[in-house]
């Protein structure tokens, strides 16, 4: 009697589940040989705040709002634009933008070191010209920064309105100056080190302003070539996502926070987190440093086979 009332619950929760991280799954999973390095804590480990918010379903509302943040700097967006393959392959620039996350939140050093390489690999071909005439390289420091800033504002505000325990003040400056580490790796600069610090960094920058590649990547993630039994679910996140951004800078976007959408959006976070559990490569992360893995919080198995 039990498993049949089970049984379709368990159906239910492995298609959302599957539905949910499909479109992340279009490259090699980053934590394949994790195992190899066990007893490696990576950038942050099991203590970090990051581990805690990058692990939540809240993520998904900080990559997409991170992304359209992004795109209101000019100089970024070119070369997001001028180089990137966004439009004939998004689901793989999404997957290879989520395993660079997962690399440098999760792995082991030698993992993180392969994911920021790769990263600075791509950056030495990105160079150009905006068309407010502005020379642009994805090395850069500054524009480097513009994009490690606006992901670690992302991820933070979005735990902060719909993660399963908002932070205290000191965590929340605990996870600005431990994504530093991050950026430092790639040379962004400046880069800073507290939540209140950052968000203003974001909102006040004077460089942000209006493009047509920032309105051809917004239109893209308004309405991106997602699977039909996908696309309402993204579009509630996407929603959410543009409730949270600062008044200025969704005027630069072009774009309005609809009533209800933080909601709605907490509504169907609360769905994935039921569904989901934490990121699976946070269970990872904890069985290779030997951590306490807490009971109830993680829901998908292992995603790569535990040492014999």
């Amino acid at each position: 009697m039990l498993e049949a009332i089970t049984a379709p619950i368990k159906r239910v929760r492995l298609g959302i589940s599957a539905a949910a991280s499909g479109p992340f799954k279009h490259v090699d999973y980053p934590l394949a040989n994790s195992f190899d390095h066990m007893g490696d804590p990576g950038l942050h480990g099991p203590g970090s705040v990051s581990w805690r918010v990058i692990g939540d379903v809240a993520t998904f509302i900080g990559g997409i709002r991170g992304l359209m943040i992004q795109a209101a700097h000019p100089e970024v967006v070119a070369g997001v634009g001028d180089h990137s393959r966004y439009r004939e392959d998004p689901l793989g620039r999404l997957s290879r933008t989520s395993a660079y996350v997962t690399a440098t939140s999760f792995g082991a050093m030698a993992e993180v070191d392969e994911a920021v390489e790769t990263v600075k690999r791509i950056h030495k071909r990105v160079s150009g010209v905006s068309e407010r005439g502005v020379p642009y390289e994805a090395s850069d420091p500054g524009f480097s920064a513009w994009v490690h800033n606006a992901l670690t504002d992302s991820f933070l505000v979005a735990n902060q309105i719909y993660g399963r325990e908002r932070l205290s003040p000191d965590d929340a400056d605990r996870f600005v100056k431990e994504q530093t580490r991050v950026g430092a790796l790639l040379g962004s600069d400046p880069m800073p080190a507290t939540a209140d610090d950052l968000s203003a960094w974001i909102t006040e920058h004077p460089d942000a302003a209006p493009s047509q590649a920032m309105r051809e990547a917004i239109d893209f993630l308004r309405n991106p070539p997602l699977d039909p039994s996908i696309k309402p679910a993204y579009l509630i996140l996407q929603a959410a996502a543009v409730a949270t951004i600062p008044a200025r800078i969704r005027s630069i976007l072009g774009v309005s926070a609809l009533p209800g959408a933080i909601q709605v959006g907490r509504a169907s976070i609360g769905a994935l987190r039921w569904a989901m559990g934490s990121s699976p490569s946070w269970k990872v992360a904890l069985f290779r440093t030997g951590a306490e893995i807490p009971d109830g919080l993680f829901k998908q198995p292992l995603p790569i086979d535990p040492p014999t």
